[in-house]
């Protein structure tokens, strides 16, 4: 046995490094496990030919479809998770995502909580992770009982343009909430920050604005290369033991508690890897959840053409709209949002077109503006994670994809009518991390859900589980900033209850 503390986190991402800034403060003995190490601050962080093209920093990894045919998966391990590599955009669930809402296909189902129970939280959390934004422009989003501190990114000269284009049309775009320090980042390389590492360079990552305020305190400790392999439960129901392998050494130890945070896909294999005879369908999965009710938001590249428009933009990713997020804009069902993706140069572009010369390419993006559309995936427990041995099986069916492509259509239309002729666009498929989660979701009745509404497992009452994993919706905005605001929800309330009566009676013997 290798250690005892008080709490072990499985993973370093948002979920992960913000549950142990919330819990920094309480003194608890707390030792994060990380399976990755920290990105180094190298040239090949900004190089586009490396990103997009070689895929320097894509896992070595396989895992495959329900008919056995394998693929790469876009998803990293490092300290900071996915978010090292994140876009920024640090959004909060609209009001009525919290609710049921009828979609085309399906329906996405309400939250064990409303919206306002988790706003003080995304207040706290939009401060941690310092938030660039502004309020008024977009109808659709919800009550903010605090202001942003800071104001928000600006745009680049040509994006301006296509701002007024879209508000002349009736349109309300508005500025994203970015987690971003503009002047920073610029000062590293001229390059977008959406899809490109972060290596202390202004991006806001749950390196750089979470754990680096839990890691502040010396009861939290930060263990890298450290991947976990197993959970263990003793004679009762609790999890009494963590496996981890580290220099090809195989370590254990124990906690209190565990948080596990190693993400929707790989939270749910470890759950269910760790199946025993008394846990027969794998760990917190009484329920048969655990690893269903996958969702990747639907999401399509939207690129409109103009050979009169000019894009001399760096960065471009600094606005959005929500005109069709509640409905498709004529009282029909919700479609979704529909945001600029990072700047796309010739060099990016060529990873999806290799055949094509860099020079035609050039040209190309530069008459070119690139926005990113995206559509809420349903729940559906045949959409789900499983394991076989060592492989990972992901089997994603997508729901509501008839409003993508109505989303699709509708931006393809307004691009044409504010003068970009040629509209071209492409679905990202499973190689993309489009926001995976909804694998252990939370939810008010343990038949149906394995988490409760404090992402307390209900089978194991000293497991957590914090990252995207415990979303019930996958909404139609990027879920980055709803998972940190649950994560310090969450850290407040083991604070206040677990702790605390841990404490307790050796508060009343006079023992501390």
């Amino acid at each position: 046995m290798s250690s005892s503390p008080d709490i072990v986190i499985i993973g370093s991402g948002v979920g992960g490094s913000t549950v142990a800034a919330g819990l920094a403060a309480t003194g608890a003995d707390i030792l994060i496990l990380e399976a990755g190490d920290h990105i180094a601050d190298l040239p090949v962080n900004r190089d586009q030919r490396a990103i997009f093209q070689r895929g320097h920093f894509r896992p070595r990894e396989v895992w495959y479809e329900a008919n056995g045919k394998g693929f790469n998966p876009g998803n990293y391990y490092n300290v900071g998770g996915n978010s090292k590599f994140y876009g920024a955009v640090l959004s909060r669930y609209r009001k009525e995502d919290f609710g049921v809402i009828e979609h085309r296909e399906g329906v996405s189902p309400a939250w064990p909580f409303t919206y306002e129970e988790l706003e003080p939280w995304y207040s706290k959390a939009e401060r941690m992770y310092q938030v660039r934004g502004s309020l008024g422009d977009d109808p659709t989003e919800p009550y903010h009982s605090t202001a942003y501190e800071f104001p928000p990114v600006p745009d680049e000269a040509p994006i301006a343009d296509v701002r007024a284009r879209l508000k002349a049309k009736g349109l309300h775009p508005f500025s994203l909430p970015l987690g971003l320090d503009l002047d920073a980042w610029l000062s590293k390389a001229r390059t977008p920050w959406d899809a490109h590492p972060n290596a202390r360079d202004g991006k806001m990552d749950a390196e750089t604005a979470a754990l680096s305020v839990a890691l502040r305190h010396k009861n939290v400790r930060l263990e890298t290369n450290a991947r976990v392999t197993r959970l263990d439960t003793g004679s009762g129901s609790r999890i009494d033991r963590v496996t981890y392998v580290k220099d090809g050494e195989t370590l254990t130890v124990s906690a209190d508690i565990v948080i596990l945070s190693a993400g929707a896909v790989q939270s749910s294999v470890l759950l269910l890897r760790s199946k025993n005879d008394r846990f027969p369908k794998g760990l917190a999965n009484s329920s048969d959840q655990v690893g269903r009710n996958f969702m990747n938001h639907n999401a399509s590249a939207v690129i409109g053409v103009s050979p009169r428009f000019s894009n001399t933009a760096v960065y471009q990713k600094t606005f959005a709209f929500n005109d069709f997020y509640l409905s498709d804009g004529e009282g029909g069902r919700p479609l979704g949002n529909v945001q600029l993706l990072g700047r796309i140069s010739e060099k990016v572009l060529k990873g999806s077109l290799p055949q094509a010369p860099e020079w035609l390419l050039r040209f190309i993006t530069g008459h070119a503006i690139d926005f990113y559309a995206m559509s809420e995936d349903v729940p559906n427990p045949e959409s789900r994670v499983m394991v076989d041995g060592d492989r990972i099986i992901l089997q994603w069916q997508r729901t509501n994809w008839d409003a993508h492509l109505a989303l699709v259509a509708k931006l393809k239309a307004i691009l044409r009518s504010i003068g970009f002729p040629i509209v071209l666009s492409r679905p990202f498929d499973k190689r993309t991390p489009s926001h995976q989660c909804g694998t252990i979701r939370i939810g008010s009745d343990s038949a149906t859900a394995p988490l409760d509404h404090y992402c307390r497992s209900y089978d194991h009452e000293n497991l957590f589980v914090v990252d995207a994993g415990f979303l019930p919706t996958s909404a139609a905005v990027n879920p980055a900033l709803t998972v940190a605001s649950q994560a310090l929800r969450v850290a407040d309330h083991i604070g206040s209850k677990d702790l605390q009566a841990k404490a307790d009676p050796l508060v009343r013997a006079g023992l501390t």
